[in-house]
């Protein structure tokens, strides 16, 4: 039976639309998943679990790369859901972020310092700048044994780029006559934004801390004693004092892997994702099979 032009262009439309229909589906079907495994996690642990996953995309309009960071939206819609959960039921944040704005850290963490229920992070991979400072509200942080944290110490922003706030004093000690009002203004905000820092991480930590080691803690975090980008991993974040522990429920490692990296692209790690067997015995030299 041979086919008309007829029907021909109507197998092409058909393919057509479904090619246009198809990520929309998967998009659906994906955010489906997503919601069912959040309500086993809060079956399971009686909590109300909120998500804030920062992938970094790789592609954007034009081409150009974009980055994801936590922003006024991020926190507008965070407190709207702690607002929505009763005031003794546990909140469970899955935390996944390169940090942010500094106001919008801020807003989440005090928000969770607040709440009356038990507050717990899961860290499964990192939480940077303010990502810790997030963090810092927490009752208890779960990480994975990999997962690391990250300074808090605050960027300012100039025409050249931005600058660790430290540098930034650092710079105004050495002698210079050349010196523009731009950079003496530049750091006069500096020195605020280091002490702002450090007073709203000192008040987080102050709960679960002597005065004493909260303050140590808040100076080691916010004044800029590593690089910006410096990891604090599991062992360190232990001798640091803070509340980790790695009790990382499996359902988490389930739940990153519904929110996939967006953009069409090779990946650039593969594998086959298949729990190998150890390999086979080997006879000891001038033993026997």
């Amino acid at each position: 039976m041979e086919l008309n032009i007829s029907d021909l262009l109507n197998i092409v439309w058909i393919l057509l639309l479904l090619q246009f229909f198809l990520p929309f589906l998967q998009k659906r079907m994906l955010t489906a998943r997503r919601l069912s495994t959040i309500k086993s996690l809060e079956k399971s642990r009686q909590s109300r679990v909120i998500t804030m996953i920062h992938r970094q995309e790789t592609m954007s309009f034009l081409g150009i790369p974009i980055a994801r960071y936590i922003d006024i939206e991020d926190s507008e819609a965070v407190l709207r859901a702690i607002r929505m959960t009763p005031p003794d039921m546990p909140i469970d944040l899955v935390l996944h972020t390169p940090g942010g704005l500094v106001l919008a850290s801020e807003q989440i963490a005090c928000a969770l310092k607040r709440h009356t229920g038990k507050v717990t992070v899961f860290i499964p991979h990192y939480a940077m700048s303010g990502g810790t400072l997030v963090a810092m509200a927490a009752d208890d942080i779960v990480m994975d044994p990999n997962a690391v944290l990250g300074p808090v110490d605050p960027q300012l922003g100039s025409q050249q780029g931005a600058y660790p706030a430290v540098s930034i004093l650092k710079a105004l000690e050495q002698p210079n006559p050349n010196r523009d009002d731009q950079t003496l203004i530049l750091g006069d905000m500096a020195g605020k934004a280091i002490n702002q820092v450090y007073n709203t991480v000192y008040n987080l930590l102050l709960e679960h801390n002597t005065p004493e080691k909260a303050s140590e803690l808040a100076r080691m975090l916010s004044e800029g004693r590593w690089t910006h980008d410096y990891p604090i991993d599991f062992e360190q974040a232990k001798e640091m004092g803070l509340p980790v522990n790695e009790k990382m429920p499996m359902e988490v490692y389930d739940l990153m892997e519904l929110y996939p990296q967006s953009g069409m692209r090779r990946p650039s790690v593969e594998f086959i994702p298949t729990p190998y067997l150890p390999p086979p015995r080997q006879p000891g030299k001038g033993g026997h099979g």
